[in-house]
């Protein structure tokens, strides 16, 4: 592996000396090793890298090809971005959390086989678990801890889908999984799907990422999803049920957008949204549907972290989320204001930003299919997507009712990395090709028609019609939308009812009768066989020891050293000998 430097080794090695720097080494630090992995990404050529043999498997620790390269970019540019968000942070553990985060991610899309892939997926969890706990309060931890349990959860199913598809293939490479779906790929695609936050397994997203710190959130926002979407296009191109799943998710995210109130959780549920086209793309699995999910998965990085920065500076800036207690921030933050719409345009597809180019394509490449509800669907999600995040959630966030709040712009270093994504966001929707170059095939595309321009900016107009007609219908309630995650709040109450209840006292009624009646036999039968064996076998064995004892000392006796007696006894032994042969042969 001399001529390839892993990124994710860049990353999690880089994480180790963060906590003994300070002040501007420490800036400067932070800055470098994300720069340092881009240049490792846009320098390493296509091939295998580290192949080696474990418990009889051969691993193979980095694939590098066109549709790892594409991801890994956007991760390393994503984490560069990240970074200078949570330049302003002073302790040190946030930065090593995201690192360690950012590198198993890494580690996962150049993954060749299943077991480096799971052990860098696992990292994933748990280095992103800790941006969360890192927030502190009694909401945070708790969402960390059900986040946690849901990941662990997901990879005990991928683990065992791992050992099953192994045993099953002999082989753990990481490559599409042809021919028919047996067990072990069933339990592979729910893991993945878990980490794709597809319903009703999305729960834990919705659930975590508002608890998230301001600067965790926008990492966590990032990778997760987006890596599940990757093992997703690399293992299960082409799988009709990820069409289905992802058309819901596009739909079930927006509509739980529309309840919403958290401006960060309903952020959240437009990840889901979006990477329901990312799944639907997938699941198509055209060589068009392939290049649209990935190239979608690259913008969406990119404009939602964006979102998540002009929501992060509202919440540093104020230290309130929910938009019933924000509004007339127009005023003292306009510099967000700005920044958050880019992103916001960007989401909706507006011509001339990056989703226009990228979610078009996976639109595009459903009707090629002769898919006319998925195109329905998905243009659906899209007029929803403008609705919530970019007017609902602007407007009343930033404009709307003044609540008399003083704030201000955030740090410099929250605003430079926005104005970063910023820029991405609009270079990728005015120049496409960069992007469509890095794609895993050669693209047959044009985003720039008469007809689609003037589809999308009409399906828009219409939508900002509907918004403002209904503006009072849309203001948000301050109350609590219930998903899926009821049911992992009141399992978890169940089960924890159950332990401290029917289980403890069942416990407690096996204890007493160990102790009363089970307890006092067990002795009994010990001293009785403690017994036995002094006066029995310990008996019989110090009898026979002490017998061959005595036949020794008398033997000791009979050894003179004398040459006549020594004679006399082999005469002796003869003469016996030849007696007994006497009477045994008549």
């Amino acid at each position: 592996m001399t001529d390839f430097v892993h990124p994710a080794v860049i990353f999690i090695l880089g994480a180790l000396p963060i906590a003994f720097l300070n002040g501007r080494v420490r800036k400067v630090y932070l800055l470098v090793i994300p720069a340092l992995a881009i240049l490792a990404v846009l320098t390493m050529q296509p091939g295998n890298y580290g192949a080696s043999q474990f418990i009889g498997q051969e691993i193979l620790i980095a694939k590098v090809d066109r549709l790892s390269t594409v991801f890994a970019t956007v991760f390393t540019i994503m984490a560069l971005i990240g970074t200078v968000y949570a330049l302003h942070l002073t302790h040190a553990d946030q930065h090593v959390a995201a690192f360690v985060y950012v590198g198993g991610a890494l580690g996962v899309v150049f993954a060749g086989d299943y077991l480096t892939l799971y052990m860098f997926w696992e990292t994933m969890a748990l280095a992103s678990a800790y941006l969360v706990f890192a927030q502190r309060g009694g909401q945070a931890i708790s969402a960390a801890f059900r986040y946690l349990m849901v990941h662990i959860t997901g990879g005990v199913v991928l683990l065992g889908g791992i050992v099953l598809h192994g045993l099953s293939t002999g082989s753990l490479l990481f490559a599409p999984i042809g021919g028919g779906m047996d067990a072990g790929a069933y339990l592979i695609l729910t893991g993945f799907l878990l980490n794709a936050a597809v319903p009703p397994l999305n729960a834990w997203l919705t659930d975590a990422y508002p608890e998230a710190t301001v600067t965790g959130a926008v990492f966590m926002s990032a990778f997760t999803t987006k890596t599940a979407v990757y093992v997703l296009a690399r293992a299960f191109p082409g799988t009709e049920l990820l069409v289905w799943l992802g058309t819901v998710m596009a739909l079930y995210g927006v509509v739980y957008a529309v309840l919403e109130n958290d401006c960060r959780r309903l952020l959240a549920y437009h990840i889901v949204s979006q990477v329901g086209y990312m799944v639907a793309g997938i699941g198509i699995g055209t060589e068009m549907a392939v290049n649209g999910a990935t190239s979608h998965a690259f913008a969406h990085i990119l404009y939602k972290g964006l979102l998540f920065m002009g929501a992060g500076a509202v919440i540093h800036a104020t230290g309130r989320r929910k938009l019933t207690e924000l509004g007339g921030l127009y005023k003292t933050m306009p510099l967000t204001v700005a920044l958050y719409m880019v992103g916001a345009f960007a989401i909706s597809a507006f011509p001339f930003f990056s989703g226009f180019v990228t979610k078009s394509m996976v639109v595009a490449a459903a009707g090629e299919d002769h898919r006319a509800l998925v195109v329905l669907a998905l243009t659906m999600a899209s007029s929803g997507t403008f609705l919530h995040t970019g007017l609902k959630l602007p407007y009343f966030m930033f404009f709307g009712t003044d609540r008399g709040l003083k704030a201000r712009e955030p740090p410099r270093n929250m605003l430079v990395a926005m104005g970063l994504a910023a820029v991405l966001c609009i270079a990728i929707g005015v120049f496409p090709q960069p992007l469509y170059a890095l794609l895993p095939y050669p693209v047959d595309f044009e985003p720039y028609t008469g007809m689609h321009v003037t589809e999308s900016l009409g399906v828009l107009m219409f939508t900002a019609l509907g918004f403002f007609l209904c503006l009072k219908a849309l203001a948000p309630e301050n109350t609590i939308s219930i998903d899926t995650d009821w049911f992992y709040r009141k399992g978890a109450g169940y089960f924890m009812w159950l332990a401290e209840k029917p289980l403890a006292r069942y416990e407690q009624i096996v204890s007493n009768v160990s102790e009363t009646a089970a307890l006092p036999l067990l002795h009994a039968a010990a001293r009785v066989g403690f017994r036995i064996d002094l006066s029995g076998v310990d008996a019989v064995v110090n009898g026979v020891a002490r017998s061959i004892l005595r036949g020794g000392r008398a033997l000791r006796r009979l050894q003179t050293g004398i040459v006549s007696h020594s004679a006399l006894a082999m005469i002796a032994g003869v003469i016996a000998a030849t007696a007994i042969f006497v009477v045994a042969w008549q």
